[in-house]
């Protein structure tokens, strides 16, 4: 069974910067599609950034031009550089299949926005 662990959220003032981190036993990121998702308290969780095993991106329109979403193949590890980040940013982060798998939701990194 896989599971994936997210790291790397925290509190970050407006216009800041984090990187985050998913790593999975049992998976091998460059084979499969992944996501980057996020769900802000009372909206539906929503897909932000997405790789394919080809390492094709595609991003949320709301995130284009500040997410960078990466794969390290040798640390099977799989990243999403945020830049510029904004107090709607705000969210609970999770990695995932794209598209997702509903049994495969880890518990996800809090990224907080806020001066």
């Amino acid at each position: 069974q896989v599971q994936f662990v997210e790291s790397g959220g925290g509190l970050v003032q407006p216009g800041g910067s984090l990187r985050l981190s998913c790593t999975a036993s049992g998976r091998i990121f460059r084979l499969y599609a992944m996501g980057w998702y996020r769900q802000a308290p009372g909206k539906q969780r929503e897909l932000v950034a997405a790789m394919a095993s080809t390492g094709t991106t595609n991003y949320a329109d709301s995130v284009k031009g500040r997410f960078t979403i990466s794969r390290d193949n040798a640390k099977n590890t799989m990243y999403l550089q945020m830049n510029s980040l904004k107090p709607e940013d705000t969210a609970v982060y999770y990695c995932n299949n794209n598209p997702m798998t509903p049994n495969l939701w880890g518990q996800g990194t809090q990224v907080t926005v806020s001066s």
